[in-house]
Order: structure tokens, then C-alpha cells, then sequence
């Protein structure tokens, strides 16, 4: 049995590059003809949870973090995960990692965790991090660990938090023996995805439009996307312009190429920046639309959405029980 397992930070609304760049994928791998590998006594299995005990390290807002925890859940649902295959839940509904998590920290030299790039990029902005955030990797560890994971989809940008898992792996096993499976990286081809400024599209930056907006939010929101000063009529590479790095998300390869072929011909009649954007709000609503209306008719039925979270955890503590148990076990506490 292969497992894979991704996790998602429930730190705001979430845009296009949470779509494009995991959840599209974790839709698509959930579903029983992606599962199962060529090798039919090999399936995948695939466990994906909301990540609500790291959000804790910058919010302060209870009722806002529910609110965010849902609208995760109601993303994921709307864009029809299949919660009968894929395992489905909040990381708070599963306590035995935390207490993996303590375990394999006591094993951790203190070099592994001030190496982490989240606690040193806080340290070089000239923040102070609190002590959750210096002890991070080894609660993201515990949560690859716990389900015995193989594989970890993550962007270049995340690799480092999958060698400190292997590291923390590695540390307990060689002191008690081979309680926790190694995990490899997985990395994403599609992890990058521009924001408005061209820098990777992230809530942290400002620079994201949420994967739901609509009518004047959402043209408004690519009304930002930055562009310069030249006219239509000027011939321009297309690799300068921003907007075919968005359109290319929407669009099929023949309309994207005549659209480049305009731009890059120039003169009279060349679209302007002015059509790009519009053409972009038309094929991103479009686009949406489907899992829009499935959002808002989740939306209206809470209890149906908590029930799917606490059946995946029913399902996710049983994998996690079980390698707690056996990591109690090494170190004496059982």
C-alpha cells in the first residue's frame, strides 16, 4: 500500500494558487481510477487534513479560525474530493500526533529545528517567533509520520519540511528501532502559480484572488494584475506579459497561442491589456462556476460537512493509533 498525504493551512480564503497548485490534484487523485496504481496488489491510498493546530501560530481569532477550517472544507467538497476513498479531516480530530510529535522531539537536536526556513524567515524580518513556530517541523513530522506516508506532494519552495520528517524519522528509529516509515517529497508541477505582482500567488503577500470571487470582486482583484505602459499596437514578447501566466490556467492551448500570436504581432487591432483582463475574469468565472454553485448548496448544510470531517477522522485515527502505539512501545512508555 502506497500512501500519500498533504495537508492545507486554514489561514484565509483560498485562491487560485491553492487550486492549481494542490487541490486540483488531491480532487483528481481521490477518485478510485486515479488510486490505484498500474500495479492492481499496489493501490494508493491518500489522506488529506486541515491543518487547523499549525494554524494556531499566528491566529488569535477562534471564531475566525473556525470559519476558515470550514471554508477549507467546503472548497475541497465543492470541487468534489471523494471522501468515500480519500481520507478527509481535521488535524485537531486526531491527537495521538501530538503526541508523536512530543516523541519526536525529544530525539531532535535544536540545530534541525533553527535550520526550519519558516523560523529563520521570521528571525530575518526581525520578528519574534513564539515557541509553536520554533517546534513546527516537528508537528508537520508527526503528521506525515503518523499515517506511515511514502509520499508528500509539496512545491520546491516545502522540500526542506520533508527532510526534517526524514530527519526526525531516522533520529527515532536508529534509538529504537524502525517504528516510522521514511517519506520522499513529492514535488508539484504546478506548485507555482503568479500572483497579481508576478511573485508566487500567496495570502501572505496580498497578492491572490480567491478562487470563488465573482462580478465586481473578481474584476476588481485582476483590474491588479500588473502590466505597463506600452499600447496595443507595440509588438511585445508574450513572455513579458503577466496576464498569459494567468490566462494559461484557463485557456486551451489554441486560444492561448492566437492570443499570443495578436500580442506579439501587434499593430492595429492588437488586443490591449484591457481585453487580457477581460478575457481572464470571463474564463476564471466560467471556470468556477460548477463548484461555486456546489459550495453554496454545501454551504447550507453544516452538519453534513462536519460528519464527513469526523468520519475521516474516525478513519485517519485508526492509522494514527496504531503507529503511536507502536512508537510508545520503542521508548518504554508501554
Amino acid at each position: 500500500m502506497t500512501t500519500y498525504l498533504s495537508g492545507i493551512q486554514p489561514s484565509g480564503l483560498l485562491h487560485w494558487g491553492n487550486y492549481f497548485g494542490a487541490i486540483r490534484q488531491h480532487v483528481a487523485e481521490s477518485r478510485p481510477s486515479a488510486a490505484a496504481s498500474p500495479d492492481a496488489q499496489k493501490p494508493h491510498e491518500h489522506y488529506y487534513f486541515i491543518a487547523d493546530y499549525h494554524a494556531l501560530t499566528t491566529s488569535r481569532n477562534p471564531a475566525e479560525l473556525r470559519g476558515w477550517v470550514r471554508e477549507v472544507a467546503l472548497t475541497y467538497l465543492a470541487f468534489g474530493l471523494d471522501v468515500d476513498h480519500a481520507v478527509f479531516f481535521r488535524q485537531s480530530d486526531v491527537p495521538e500526533v501530538t503526541e508523536i510529535a512530543w516523541m519526536l522531539s525529544c530525539v531532535t537536536g535544536m540545530g534541525v529545528l533553527e535550520r526550519a526556513v519558516s523560523y529563520r524567515d521570521k528571525l530575518e524580518r526581525g520578528l519574534q517567533p513564539n515557541v509553536g513556530l520554533f517546534t513546527y517541523p516537528a508537528l508537520m513530522a508527526a503528521d506525515i509520520l503518523a499515517y506511515d506516508s511514502n509520499f508528500v506532494p509539496v512545491g520546491p519552495d516545502q522540500q526542506q519540511h520533508i527532510e526534517i520528517a526524514q530527519d526526525m524519522a531516522a533520529s527515532f528509529n536508529a534509538l529504537y528501532g524502525p517504528v516510522f516509515v521514511r517519506p520522499e517529497p513529492k514535488i508539484s508541477p504546478f506548485a507555482k502559480v503568479p500572483g497579481l505582482d508576478g511573485q508566487k500567488m500567496s495570502k501572505s503577500y496580498g497578492n491572490h484572488i480567491w478562487i470563488f470571487a465573482t462580478g465586481k470582486e473578481l474584476k476588481k482583484a485582476v483590474g491588479r494584475v500588473v502590466t505597463d505602459s506600452r499600447p496595443p499596437e507595440e509588438p511585445k514578447d508574450p513572455s513579458s506579459v503577466l496576464l498569459f501566466d494567468l490566462l494559461r490556467l484557463f485557456l486551451d492551448d489554441a486560444e492561448l497561442a492566437d492570443w499570443k500570436a495578436r500580442v506579439a504581432q501587434g499593430g492595429t487591432g492588437a488586443p490591449g491589456y484591457g481585453h487580457l483582463k477581460q478575457r481572464l475574469i470571463d474564463a476564471a468565472d466560467a471556470f468556477f462556476a460548477p463548484a461555486r454553485a456546489r459550495r453554496e448548496e454545501l454551504s447550507r448544510d453544516p452538519a453534513e460537512v462536519e460528519r464527513l470531517l469526523a468520519r475521516g477522522a474516525e478513519r485517519a485515527r485508526a492509522r494514527a493509533r496504531a503507529t503511536r502505539d507502536r512508537a510508545l512501545a520503542a521508548c518504554g512508555l508501554r
